[in-house]
């Protein structure tokens, strides 16, 4: 039986790229939730809390990032930080963004 063939969604691109941005900022500090959302509506990714939410834990399930709860008073928040191996994925990230954006560009 054969597969009809879909055009990719750019959000499958995008989703790698997201992933590298959360890596990038929780590499310099702790990131959160929100904050996160709005530093990418910066880039001009549109994330909803159902989207970004399930994508930190994966990441985390995975080993990219740890996180911990910071209660203040009443209110808690959960802060990510990047660990040794989401350093590692992101340096060898960089590399290879910079190569491939060399050949996307180089005849432009």
């Amino acid at each position: 039986m054969l597969r009809k063939s879909y055009p990719m969604d750019g959000r499958e691109f995008y989703s790698s790229l997201i992933r590298l941005h959360i890596l990038h900022h929780a590499v310099k500090e702790p990131i959160f939730g929100l904050a996160i959302i709005e530093e990418l509506a910066c880039h001009g990714y549109k994330l909803s809390s159902g989207t970004l939410y399930p994508m930190l834990h994966d990441m985390e399930r995975k080993g990219y990032l740890h996180s911990v709860e910071e209660r203040s008073g009443r209110h808690s928040r959960r802060l990510y930080r990047t660990t040794e191996l989401g350093k590692t994925t992101l340096e060898d990230a960089k590399e290879k963004v910079k190569e491939l954006f060399g050949e996307l560009f180089e005849n432009s």
